[in-house]
């Protein structure tokens, strides 16, 4: 084939892999993305009106961009030629473009963000013009990697991981549907469908590569009948297979027995839940922001410090990844499992938040408005406030709240940690204005 030929997605070969043999030949095949391809979507009114413009696809891998790219050539019935950014220079491109002469074509460029900003301001006279319609395929965030003359002349559509059920809808078609797999005389048990659609972990290429070598390893058996069952999906993804449904119920029991082992000041049982988390295949930023929550709903001011190191886990992850970043995860759920415990601020701002929404919008006390014109000072606003820095400690009798509020109390500390140092200071603070009232 040569370099400029259009690509035939749906041609048979055997030898390629399973995730290319059944690639969807139509849109209706095409699982998945309904957030753009759903009745009244963007991608879907497009396609309709035949009014297809540039576009980045921005996505995770196996999540259909390519393929995507090429049913929207065919059905615009335009030539489709793709390319990757990893092993073609602007030189190639180049050639493709002017030996289509005057025909339009989909040119799709998988890894667009490879491309430096020289080489992708090629691009710009083309798709200024619509000679070419440029579908730049990426994993990262366009606004960093794309230059802006280009951003702005195309449009950026966001596709998906693929949820669990469009996964086991795309395997289900593969089992049906691959003569090369019905060869094979075996059966795959439906729980086993689920498993993987789990593992692949919203990527179809993935959910397909190991399918197929499920289906290879019970090829040849002497078994009539032989089955792919969970120990074959195991043996086939090559380590202990810990199941785990991102979405489903175990996703709520995980996440509660880690919190409540950290409320329990249990580090052993706290790693436990974590590693079963994270083995699993959970979001390790999910988890990171479930234990800044903590921080401030169990530990609180009793150790200040553990917001901080629960936020700098959460960094320290996005920074080195995985699977070293899993460390600083489990440095923080050992350091917020021992930390002292209090739910004071939880309480304090619950307390709060319930007179916000109960009681009237009361107006703030003249005397602690701002009055930053005269003719709000003329009107007492800011009148009779007390400079808390002239007083001794910088503290003063002086009533903050509205009047119908007076005396109300939402923050009880408690004898914990840091908490006592602050209840201390409290207490301090109530008995200079209980001997200074209104700074006498």
């Amino acid at each position: 084939m040569e370099l400029f030929e259009n690509l035939d997605f749906s041609r048979k070969d055997k030898k390629k892999p399973l995730a290319d043999r059944v690639r969807p030949k139509t849109l209706k095949e095409f699982f998945g993305q309904t957030h753009i391809l759903g009745e009244g979507k963007i991608l879907k009114v497009l396609l309709e009106k035949k009014e297809i413009p540039s576009m980045i696809f921005w996505g995770p891998s196996g999540v259909g961009k390519t393929t995507l790219g090429w049913l929207i050539g065919k059905h615009l019935d335009l030539p489709f030629f793709s390319v990757s950014a990893v092993n073609i220079g602007i030189k190639e491109v180049k050639d493709i473009i002017q030996k289509a002469k005057s025909r339009k074509i989909v040119l799709f460029v998988d890894e667009f963000h490879r491309f430096n900003k020289l080489q992708q301001d090629t691009f710009l006279p083309f798709v200024e013009r619509g000679d070419i319609i440029l579908i730049g395929a990426t994993t990262e965030n366009p606004s960093f990697e794309i230059i802006t003359p280009l951003l702005s002349r195309m449009r950026i559509i966001n596709l998906n991981p693929l949820s669990k059920e469009d996964l086991i809808k795309i395997i289900k078609r593969a089992v049906s549907e691959d003569d090369e797999l019905k060869k094979i005389p075996a059966k795959i048990e439906e729980n086993t469908i689920e498993e993987l659609a789990i593992l692949a972990d919203g990527d179809a290429r993935k959910a397909l590569n190991l399918l197929e070598v499920c289906y290879s390893m019970v090829k040849g058996a002497k078994k009539d009948m032989p089955v792919i069952d969970h120990e074959v999906l195991q043996e086939a993804y090559q380590k202990k297979i810990v199941m785990y449904d991102k979405k489903g119920e175990m996703h709520y029991d995980l996440i509660s027995a880690l919190h409540k082992s950290m409320r329990g000041s249990d580090p052993d049982a706290a790693l436990y839940w974590l590693a079963r988390m994270i083995e699993g295949g959970e979001d390790p930023l999910y988890i990171a922001r479930r234990m800044v929550r903590f921080a401030s709903e169990d530990v609180g001011n009793a150790d200040p410090n553990a917001l901080i190191i629960a936020m700098a886990a959460k960094e320290a992850f996005e920074f080195i990844g995985p699977p070293e970043g899993y460390l600083a995860l489990a440095q923080a759920c050992i350091y917020l499992s021992l930390c002292e415990k209090s739910n004071a601020v939880y309480k304090a701002y619950n307390a709060a938040v319930h007179d916000v929404k109960k009681l009237p919008d009361y107006p703030v006390p003249m005397h602690i408005r701002n009055a930053p014109t005269r003719l709000m000072e003329e009107m007492g606003y800011g009148r009779g406030y007390l400079y808390n820095h002239n007083f001794k400690d910088a503290i003063v009798d002086q009533e903050y709240f509205p009047e119908e509020l007076k005396d109300r109390r939402y923050y009880f500390p408690t004898e914990r940690g840091f908490e006592k140092k602050l209840k201390d200071f409290m207490e301090k603070v109530k008995e200079i204005k209980r001997k200074n009232p209104q700074g006498r």
